[in-house]
C-alpha cells in the first residue's frame, strides 16, 4: 500500500510512495508521533534526479527488513531539498560540522524536539568502502537512544547552540567595518589564478563542476581592469567544457559536474540553474571577445531547454535524472536503470545508423570499438563510448579527403539522426517541478539571449514570467510561492525566490522595455527586504523565520552551484538604485548595497564569486544606457544592435520605446526629457544620472560608451 507520500506534490517524496518504510512528509503529524511515542526521528534529504538517493532507496528504503527496523525504532521523515531549502540548510550544516563534509542523499536523526544528533550522507546497507552499515546505525542508534538518552539530549541541545554561534559569526556579526576596496577584488582574482588548472581548466582538482559565478566574476573584472589573465581563465573553462563529456554533444545542455579533471566523464544529471547560469556565461564570453561560436553554445543549451524542460504554458522543469533504463533492458520485466545510459553509445549502433558519415562523426568524439571511458569503476559504461571533442574539423578534413564544410555537414546529420534515434531510447526521469528561483535565472537567460544573439528568444522569458506571475504570484498580498506542480501551488517562497525572480525580471525589462517587469521587480525587491532583510547585520536571511520547526535562521554566506541570496540581491540593488534613485520604493537602498558588501567582507574569495561580482560592479559603477524611439524602427534597432557586440556587463539598458513612453515615466520619471530627437532614434548614456549629449548612429553610441 502507499505511504503518506502518495498524497504529496513533490516528484521526490513520490518516488518513496510505494517503500514499505513509514515516511511522513515534514510536517506537525510527525513531530507529534515523535513526541507521543518518545522515538528519535530518521530525517531523509534528497532529491528527485540525485544518483546516490536512488541506491540508497534500493538498496535500504525497498527494503522490507530494514524498513521493519525503521518503523520499530524511528518516525521517518522525507524532505525534498529542493521544495524545503530551509530545512535541508539547517541539517547540512549540522552534518558537514560535525563530519567535515555533507551531500545527498542527507541522512540525520533529531530528538523529537528536532535537534540534531547523530547524521552522514549516503550509507550502504551493511558496512562496506570504510563506510558503517545502515542497519549497523540503526541498532546503535536504539541502543544508544535505551540507554543512554540523556548524554544524548545533552550532546544535541549542545551542538544547536554552537550551531546558532556559528551561524551567527558566519554572517559576520555587528563588528563596524568598510567597505571592501578594489584590491579586494585583485587578490581575489589572485586566488583563482592559483587555483586554476592551467592545462585542463576549471579550478582545483576532480571533481570539477561548473561554477558559472566564478566566470562571470572574472569576466567583470576583465572588463573593469582591462587586464587579460580573468578573461584568459574564463575563456579556457568555457571551452574545455564545451568540448568535454559534460556537454551533450547531441540533445545539447550540460551535465552537472566531471568526475574526473579532463571534464571527459560527466555525472549525467542536468539541472535547469546549470543551464541558465551557463548560457549567462557564454553569452557574456561572446560579447567580450567578439567570438560567435561561446554564443553558438549558448543558443543550443537554450534550444535544449525548450524541447526538453518547458512546461506546456511557458515555465522551465527542474531537472532530468543521471538514471535510466539501458535500451537493450527496455523490454525486460525488472529493468534496472543505469547511469548515462541515455547518453551512451556502442560504436557498432552509430556505424549501422550514421552509415558514410560514421567515420567523420567517430573521429570528432573519439568514438572506439571497445569504449572510451578513461576509467570506470562502476562497469556502467563498459564497450560504450561517452562523446568528447577529440578531434578539430581541420584534421578530421585532412584524414578524410574532405572539406571542411564537407565535415561540418556530415556532422550536423549525424546530430539529427541520433537526436532522433536516441528519442526512442527509456528517458531520464524528468523533475516536473517549477521552482520559482530557478525559473528567474532562466527568464533572465533568454531575455539576455534575445538581447545578445536572437530577439526571438525574448518570447520565451515573457511566457515564464507570466507562467510565475499567473500561479505563484498574489499582487494583494505580496505573497510569491516557491514550487508549482500539477496545478498545485505551495510553499512560501524564500529570499532566493524574491532575488532570482527579480533578477530574470530585471533582464527582461532590458529585452523588452515593458515597465510592468520592472514594477514588479521593484515591488519583489522592496518585499524581499520587509521579509528577510537583518537591520542589525546586514543581509537577507534565507528565511522569515516564522516556521519555528526550523530551528536555524540562517544567511548564504556561498555562492555554490546557485547562488546565495544575498549576492543576487546586491546586484539587483545596484541596478534598481542606479534607476530610481533613492525614491520612497527603494528608500536605503544604497545603505543595504554598502551594509551587505561590509557584513560580506570577510569571506570575499572564492567562496562568494557573484558577491565578489557586486562588489566589482560597486566600484565600476553602473552606466545607464537610455534608447527612446519606436521598437520596431530600424534606427532603434540598429542601436540595439550596437549594444549586443558591446561588452558592458554593469549597464542597464532603458528601453524607452514610444509605445511604453506614458508608463515608463510613471516608474522613471527622469527618463521624461530622453525622447527620439528630430524624428531618429536617440541614445542616451548616463551615469549617476547625468547624462552625456545624445548620439543617433550606432557607431557615435559605441564612442559614447
Amino acid at each position: 500500500m502507499p505511504n503518506r507520500l502518495a498524497s504529496e506534490h513533490s516528484p521526490y517524496l513520490l518516488q518513496h510512495q510505494d517503500n514499505p518504510v513509514d515516511w511522513y512528509p515534514w510536517g506537525e503529524a510527525a513531530f507529534a508521533r515523535a513526541r507521543a511515542e518518545d522515538k528519535p526521528i530518521f530525517l531523509s534529504v534528497g532529491y528527485s534526479t540525485c544518483h546516490w538517493c536512488h541506491v540508497m532507496a534500493h538498496e535500504s528504503f525497498e527494503n522490507a527488513e530494514v524498513a521493519q527496523v525503521l518503523n520499530a525504532g524511528f518516525v521517518s521523515i522525507k524532505v525534498d531539498r529542493e521544495e524545503r531549502p530551509d530545512v535541508d540548510r539547517v541539517y547540512m550544516t549540522f552534518v558537514q560540522a560535525t563530519t567535515g563534509s555533507g551531500g545527498w542523499p542527507m541522512s540525520v536523526w533529531l530528538t523529537p524536539g528536532l535537534e540534531p544528533f547523530y547524521g552522514g550522507t549516503y550509507f550502504p546497507p551493511t558496512s562496506r568502502w570504510g563506510r558503517p552499515g545502515f542497519v549497523d546505525i540503526l541498532a546503535e542508534l536504539i541502543r544508544a537512544w535505551r540507554d543512554d538518552r540523556a548524554r544524548i539530549e545533552v550532546s544535541a541541545s549542545s551542538i544547536l547552540d554552537r550551531l546558532r554561534s556559528f551561524g551567527q559569526s558566519e554572517a559576520g556579526g555587528s563588528a563596524p567595518g568598510t567597505i571592501p576596496e578594489p584590491a579586494a577584488l585583485d587578490r581575489a582574482v589572485a586566488e583563482f589564478e592559483a587555483a586554476f588548472d592551467r592545462r585542463r581548466g576549471g579550478f582545483g582538482n576532480a571533481p570539477k563542476f561548473p561554477r558559472p559565478s566564478e566566470l562571470l566574476f572574472l569576466l567583470r573584472e576583465h572588463a573593469r581592469t582591462g587586464a587579460q589573465p580573468p578573461l584568459a581563465m574564463t575563456l579556457h573553462t568555457l571551452g574545455a567544457m564545451a568540448m568535454g563529456g559534460m556537454r551533450d554533444h547531441i540533445g545539447g545542455g550540460f551535465h552537472r559536474y566531471s568526475v574526473d579533471g579532463d571534464w571527459r566523464v560527466p555525472h549525467f544529471e542536468k539541472m535547469l540553474y546549470d543551464q541558465a547560469q551557463l548560457v549567462l556565461a557564454y553569452l557574456e564570453a561572446a560579447q567580450a571577445t567578439g567570438d560567435r561560436s561561446y554564443a553558438d553554445i549558448a543558443v543550443d543549451t537554450l534550444r535544449y531547454v525548450q524541447r526538453d524542460l518547458s512546461h506546456p504554458d511557458g515555465a522551465f522543469y527542474s531537472a532530468e535524472d543521471a538514471d535510466s533504463v539501458p535500451p537493450d533492458d527496455a523490454g525486460s520485466p525488472h529493468p534496472h536503470k543505469k547511469e548515462g545510459a541515455f547518453y551512451v553509445w556502442p560504436e557498432s549502433e552509430l556505424r549501422a545508423h550514421l552509415g558514410e558519415d560514421a567515420e567523420v562523426f567517430c573521429q570528432r568524439f573519439g568514438v572506439r570499438p571497445d569504449g572510451n571511458a578513461p576509467f570506470d569503476p562502476q562497469e556502467e559504461f563498459t564497450g560504450k563510448n561517452l562523446l568528447y571533442t577529440a578531434k578539430g574539423l581541420e584534421d578530421i578534413a585532412e584524414s578524410t579527403g574532405q572539406s571542411v564544410g564537407e565535415v561540418e555537414a556530415a556532422l550536423a546529420r549525424s546530430r539529427g539522426r541520433l537526436l532522433d534515434l536516441r528519442a526512442t531510447r527509456p528517458r531520464p526521469h524528468l523533475d516536473d517541478k517549477v521552482l520559482t528561483a530557478w525559473n528567474g535565472l532562466m527568464i533572465a537567460a533568454f531575455a539576455r539571449a534575445g538581447r545578445v544573439v536572437d530577439g526571438g528568444f525574448t518570447a520565451d522569458a515573457v511566457r515564464a514570467a507570466r507562467f510565475i506571475e499567473r500561479h505563484l504570484w498574489t499582487p494583494a498580498t505580496g505573497t510569491l510561492l516557491r514550487r508549482y506542480r500539477n496545478g498545485d501551488a505551495g510553499v512560501d517562497g524564500y529570499a532566493e525566490d524574491y532575488a532570482c525572480l527579480a533578477f530574470g525580471l530585471l533582464e527582461l525589462f532590458q529585452a523588452t522595455g515593458e515597465p510592468h517587469w520592472l514594477e514588479w521587480a521593484l515591488t519583489l525587491q522592496a518585499r524581499m527586504d520587509e521579509l528577510f532583510w537583518d537591520p542589525v547585520d546586514g543581509g537577507w536571511f534565507s528565511t522569515t523565520g516564522g516556521d519555528p520547526s526550523v530551528l536555524l535562521r540562517l544567511k548564504e554566506t556561498y555562492d555554490g552551484a546557485e547562488p546565495a541570496a544575498s549576492s543576487v540581491a546586491v546586484l539587483n540593488l545596484l541596478a534598481l538604485s542606479h534607476l530610481t534613485g533613492d525614491t520612497a520604493g527603494m528608500k536605503g537602498s544604497v545603505e543595504r548595497i554598502e551594509r551587505t558588501l561590509t557584513l560580506f567582507r570577510a569571506h570575499l574569495g572564492r567562496a562568494v564569486p557573484l558577491m565578489l561580482s557586486a562588489l566589482s560592479t560597486y566600484h565600476g559603477g553602473v552606466p545607464q544606457i537610455v534608447v527612446a524611439g519606436d521598437a520596431e524602427a530600424a534606427d532603434t534597432r540598429a542601436l540595439f544592435d550596437a549594444l549586443r557586440v558591446s561588452y558592458r556587463p554593469t549597464a542597464v539598458v532603458v528601453p524607452a520605446f514610444t509605445q511604453h513612453r506614458e508608463a515608463l515615466e510613471r516608474v522613471l520619471p527622469w527618463v521624461s526629457g530622453m525622447a527620439a530627437r528630430g524624428g531618429r532614434a536617440t541614445a542616451y548614456v548616463c551615469r549617476d544620472f547625468t547624462c552625456q549629449a545624445p548620439v543617433h548612429t550606432p557607431e557615435t553610441l559605441v564612442a559614447a560608451l
